[in-house]
């Protein structure tokens, strides 16, 4: 099972985490991960007793797509929720959003429900993008015609129908998704070189170390500005400030490796030549 990963968020995740095999063909390719609840409410103060969002990230890295659910009934984004879908940036690509029991409400209250949770997602995921959304209502239940007629139903079962081919498209686009996974990580690699040796060469060579390694911290956004300028850099694949903060008040500056020119060059050669002939000669086993 590919989830060793999982070690580090403790036992008290591990002991909530179970797995379940079941004799079907579809899951000879996919896997299917359920999260639980989204806390919402007077529940969201009780806190949980592991990284609920660090976990829930550990997965979007790993997995081909994200579903996010909602019903008619509970379209409120809670702060965790939020929390959630925050740390999904960088995934864009994979999200998708369901809104689930659709049948439970008629159409004028749908239309009202669809547009009340795009202007909610468009709070938080911050994308010009439309994310797509499915409509329906995703059980072994038949449809409720009688709240939407004919025209409903087959609403639906387009919808549906759609949703599944989105599903049944994630083995043949797993190997892609693997190359732009390598490359992604490959960038970020490339641009926290830059950035470790920059903060190093901001040093001095004496005294004063601990005072100016503070201050470099203090103004990270800016030190990545001159990164950026300096070696022409996209800004989208810089890593989160914040974060990216908190990870280095546990180091020291002046330890940190030089910058080797040898080695960038190495992973632009394997970016600008080798990826390209590798789609180039790559044929996908599910075609």
């Amino acid at each position: 099972m590919p989830f060793s990963g999982l070690t580090t968020f403790g036992t008290a995740f591990l002991s909530k985490f179970e797995c379940s095999q079941m004799p079907h063909s579809l899951l000879e390719h996919i896997t299917l991960v359920d999260t639980p609840g989204v806390l919402s409410g007077e529940k969201q103060r009780t806190q949980r007793a592991y990284d609920f969002t660090g976990v829930t990230s550990w997965f979007a890295a790993k997995c081909d797509l994200i579903l996010l659910l909602f019903d008619p009934h509970k379209l409120d984004i809670s702060d965790e929720f939020k929390r959630v879908i925050t740390s999904l940036r960088g995934h864009d690509d994979k999200i998708r959003v369901v809104l689930n029991k659709a049948d439970q409400v008629d159409t004028q209250q749908l239309m009202r429900v669809y547009g009340a949770l795009m202007w909610s997602l468009g709070k938080v995921l911050n994308t010009p993008e439309v994310v797509r959304v499915y409509i329906g209502s995703f059980n072994d239940k038949p449809v409720n015609e009688s709240a939407f007629g004919p025209l409903g139903k087959e609403l639906f079962e387009k919808e549906q129908d759609d949703l599944l081919s989105d599903l049944k498209d994630i083995p043949k686009k797993a190997c892609d998704r693997r190359i732009n996974e390598f490359v992604k990580r490959a960038r970020a690699a490339k641009i926290h070189a830059y950035i470790i040796s920059h903060l190093r060469k901001e040093m001095p060579a004496m005294m004063g170390k601990a005072k100016t390694q503070q201050k470099l911290i203090d103004n990270l956004a800016e030190e990545f500005g001159k990164v950026q300028k300096e070696f022409h850099l996209p800004p989208g694949d810089f890593p989160n400030v914040e974060h990216f903060k908190e990870i280095l008040s546990g180091y020291s500056f002046d330890k940190f490796e030089k910058l080797k020119p040898k080695m960038i060059q190495v992973v632009d050669d394997m970016l600008g030549y080798d990826i390209p002939d590798l789609l180039k000669n790559f044929r996908n086993p599910y075609d």
